[in-house]
């Protein structure tokens, strides 16, 4: 699975050099695919390499080393693509105009090669993660269909608001993260002919990414996650609502650092919380799950062509909503007695609840009801 994902972002990038719809459309559908796998299949992965080890107490460390590795690339990549895109001028290859290189194609181009010797290094280094392979639950219901896998998932999902609340908030903050992505070029380009260099401006926003992993490692000795997503969220919320009402361009070049701050705390706290949250057995097809309105929100800003003003306040309102949303999910778990620091065999005990409800819902009989735990 993890090679399958490799290979699609290869086709992805190659075929960005096709001056065709159809294979440019191709190639963002491979693109949607291997995003899905990249951001439930690796971290699923990581998670059950650490229970696997007996290492649960390290994740929100592994998480943060992640994160500031993940900066440390991307900054790099950032100064690479700002030198590539300038080397050499887009020309044309082939007759007829079809298939370009050079220009803004080199950062992809170039690309190729790390996704290549990425997906070597995962196949030769890496061991796959089958998940359970027992059987059990498949006799029980006799046999097994290709989306009981996802139903499963999904019954789970509903039946659990700590997993539900989860998937909610990590959709909103992502899905504000997405906007900002396509919206902060027009923002800072807005009322300027001036042309910017977007590759340092990319790895500054990287710099600012890898200072939150950092700050992560700091403030999680002294406060519990939960507790640290709400600051996160609520400051996240604040720099954006600023970008959008600020005519400064240096202002908002420095709350989209803010912003970008957060987004490197972000990671690692989601991370460890659905690390926590998120039933082991049901954790990829859940985390999929949680792509789904994710996808809506970015597809309803760029259908409906918000101006960037608009986008940032719409991005301020989700992120203030998930900030609610995390202090509800917060106040549950203390109240239930489930933090982070909760003892493994509690947290296999509320998985085994929340697996053999769904499981129950799946066979159409009267499932007992949930723990309130859960």
């Amino acid at each position: 699975m993890l090679v399958h994902g490799y290979s699609r972002y290869l086709h992805c990038c190659g075929n960005t050099d096709f001056k065709n719809f159809n294979v440019l459309l191709l190639g963002r559908l491979l693109g949607g695919v291997s995003t899905s796998l990249l951001f439930s299949v690796f971290e699923a992965w990581l998670i059950r390499a650490h229970n696997d080890a007996g290492l649960k107490a390290w994740l929100g460390k592994s998480f943060s080393w992640a994160a500031y590795g993940n900066s440390v690339v991307a900054i790099t990549a950032g100064l690479v693509a700002n030198k590539a895109a300038s080397a050499v001028p887009m020309t044309a290859i082939q007759t007829g105009g079809q298939v370009y290189m050079g220009g803004y194609l080199n950062p992809f181009d170039i690309a190729l090669v790390a996704l290549l010797g990425c997906g070597i290094a995962a196949l030769s280094l890496w061991e796959e993660n089958y998940g359970d392979t027992d059987g059990s639950n498949d006799s029980s219901r006799g046999q097994a269909h290709w989306y009981d896998g996802l139903q499963t998932a999904f019954t789970t999902t509903i039946r659990s608001q700590d997993v539900l609340l989860c998937g909610i908030i990590s959709s909103l903050f992502e899905g504000s993260m997405y906007i900002f992505v396509f919206m902060w070029t027009p923002a800072l380009t807005e009322g300027s002919d001036e042309a910017l260099p977007f590759g340092l401006i990319f790895s500054t926003f990287m710099v600012s990414c890898m200072a939150g992993s950092s700050l992560f490692s700091i403030q999680i000795e002294k406060m519990r996650g939960e507790r640290l997503a709400v600051i996160v969220f609520a400051t996240a919320s604040a720099a954006m609502a600023g970008i959008a009402l600020s005519y400064s361009n240096t202002v908002k070049f420095l709350l989209m650092n803010v912003f970008e701050v957060t987004v490197g705390m972000y990671w690692p706290i989601y991370g460890t919380l659905k690390g926590v949250i998120v039933p082991e057995s049901k954790r990829a097809a859940i985390y999929n799950l949680y792509r789904i309105p994710l996808n809506f929100i970015v597809l309803f800003s760029l259908l409906t062509d918000l101006t960037p003003t608009t986008s940032f306040l719409l991005n301020a309102t989700m992120l203030g909503t998930a900030a609610v949303l995390q202090i509800i999910l917060m106040k549950r778990r203390e109240m239930h007695g489930l933090t982070e620091k909760t003892d493994s065999n509690k947290a296999d005990v509320l998985e085994d609840d929340v697996e053999a409800s769904a499981s129950q819902a799946l066979l159409g009989g009267a499932p007992d009801k949930l723990d309130p735990s859960v």
